[in-house]
């Protein structure tokens, strides 16, 4: 291909956007700047989540699991059980004041996640003062929300070659609600979202690789005076040449070694992490075979399953299973405990030919999956998986009503009105509605347009793996804010829709249609931002935002 041709064609082999004017940044070495504008990005989203993050001073929601559960983790290396009452007040209570704290229980309690999470949320505790001030407890989560920001555009980056709209994806995390929410609050969920992300980035990192080193290779072997070719034919029915050769082993890098790890962190959480791995590396190992063909090797798909597939299988399940069990390690090495002494107390029961603790350890587990699979107790959150991607059923993590003489903040703008304060878990609605929309509009365009692009792959991964496995247990008690999850794939819907527009429309009217977007999703953010950050307002302002029944 002669230099002009070449010119007419982005970094990614996508067709360049019609001529017009482009978005520029200011001038930086694009390698410099692919990391500065995304970490100024994460800034910005991170004082929309540091700021005021002590607030309110409250154990919020399932906060009374899992900051007591890593407070005495911290402590004793194990979950304790509470009381549920203490000299007549609520534990959690005392615990927001930073009273009672060391008045658990001498029982180990019985926890139905794995400890990675938890462990995470220790850190922040151990950081800035322990379990008195609640900056610490959700300092962790605010952490990770921040970071996710950097990491949804680097992925960006590695998918479209765009840093425009890296910065585009990566403004919308940085302003959805759900995703500010969940990085104020000392739940779970949020490590897993970042976990299974970076997860996703190292496996295109490793695909990277991997088409360098596959069209390296492919060069090699063409230039030899012994290469054999033989003919193939194309989508359109014309024939063309391929070497006859299955080239190079690219099952193993330290991309897909890191992925792996990840991954076995995403479980370390939440059992839910399972479904990513198990997504991952098929959409991984596809990505390999695809590349084959690219590069212009034969047999493409059964040399990318027995030459890649199974010896990336051969590493990658004991690293990940490694990862998932190195997370277990306090609850091995201390006696005490939950169930660490159920095999000695039944002996012939459960899978015999196991040593006793890891007999325990995995009676453990069956009680755990029971737990999972059968819970179905009623909630007035309850939330139906299948309804997630619209934010049908949001959340209510705290709500606070003032004494009649109180108006602080915002009520003092009405001080004949109720003041309240709260947290709803609910996602930026425009960003949630138009990126579910633009995953199945993105579909169409790579099957109908397209004709196929790997890259919806990337796309519809964090909906395979940490959506759609979830409809198999639609009567289980589940919330909206389990969704967090999936966030970034919802981003990348909408990101993959905005890069085909930039680069069919005009680039001047596409940035006109983009701004005018964005502009009204950031307005509504503004909006909402009061009623995720737990100000204080009138309850007539925060009625004005519960635009559905359900809602509320």
């Amino acid at each position: 291909m002669n230099s002009s041709a070449s010119a007419t064609r982005s970094h990614g082999g996508q067709p360049a956007a019609r001529s017009g004017k482009r978005l520029r940044l200011p001038e930086m070495n694009p390698r410099l700047a692919g990391w500065v504008w995304p970490i100024l990005m994460a800034v910005f989203g991170g004082l929309l989540r540091f700021i005021r993050l002590g607030s309110p001073r409250a154990v919020v929601f399932d906060e009374t699991y899992y900051v007591k559960d890593a407070w005495t983790m911290l402590l004793t290396g194990e979950p304790r059980d509470w009381p549920e009452v203490l000299n007549g007040v609520k534990i959690d209570e005392y615990f927001a004041n930073g009273q009672h704290l060391t008045d658990w229980l001498q029982s180990a309690e019985y926890v139905v996640h794995p400890p990675v999470g938890k462990w995470c949320i220790a850190v922040g505790l151990k950081l800035f003062g322990g379990a008195e001030n609640p900056f610490a407890w959700r300092f962790s989560t605010a952490l990770v929300g921040t970071i996710a920001i950097v990491v949804l555009c680097r992925v960006i980056l590695r998918l479209f070659r765009s840093l425009p709209m890296a910065l585009v994806g990566g403004f919308l995390m940085a302003i959805d609600g759900m995703a500010i929410t969940l990085s104020r609050t000392a739940l779970l969920d949020n490590f897993i979202m970042l976990f299974a992300l970076s997860a996703l980035l190292c496996l295109l990192g490793h695909r990277d690789w991997a088409r360098k080193r596959l069209r390296e290779a492919y060069d090699r072997a063409a230039r030899q005076r012994h290469a054999k070719w033989i003919p193939v034919a194309d989508r359109q029915g014309h024939l063309k040449l391929q070497l006859d050769a299955t080239g190079p082993i690219i099952a193993f890098s330290w991309w897909r070694l890191a992925a792996a790890v990840l991954l076995g962190l995403t479980t370390g959480v939440k059992w839910s992490g399972a479904y990513f791995f198990a997504v991952f590396c098929v959409i991984s190992v596809f990505w390999d075979a695809w590349e084959r063909r690219q590069a212009g090797f034969r047999g493409w798909l059964g040399t990318g399953i027995w030459k890649d597939g199974i010896l990336a299988a051969l590493y990658m399940v004991p690293v990940y299973i490694a990862t998932y069990l190195a997370g277990w390690i306090s609850w091995f090495i201390h006696p005490d405990s939950y169930m660490h002494d159920w095999a000695a107390n039944h002996p012939g029961e459960g899978i015999t030919w196991l040593p006793e603790s890891l007999r325990s350890f995995v009676q453990y587990h069956v009680q755990m999956w029971q737990f999972h699979t059968t819970l179905d107790a009623p909630h007035d959150y309850k939330a139906n998986p299948l309804t997630w991607p619209i934010q049908q059923r949001p959340t209510s993590f705290y709500w606070y009503e003032f004494p009649d003489d109180q108006h602080p903040g915002l009520c003092a703008l009405a001080p004949n009105s109720k003041c309240i304060s709260a947290v709803t878990s609910l996602g930026n609605p425009l960003i949630w509605w138009i990126g579910s929309a633009c995953v199945i509009v993105g579909v169409i365009i790579a099957v109908a347009v397209k004709r196929g692009d790997w890259r919806i792959w990337a796309v519809l991964a964090g909906f395979l793996g940490g959506w759609l496995p979830w409809a198999q247990y639609l009567n289980r008690t589940t919330f909206t804010f389990y969704a967090i999850a999936i966030l970034p794939w919802v981003i990348l819907g909408f990101v993959y829709v905005a890069d085909w527009l930039h680069r069919t429309l005009n680039a001047f009217t596409f940035w006109w249609i983009m701004g005018g977007v964005l502009f009204v999703i950031t307005v509504i953010s503004v909006f909402f931002y009061p009623i995720w950050t737990a100000m204080p307002v009138p309850y007539e302002f925060w009625l004005s935002h519960m635009w559905f029944d359900s809602w509320i």
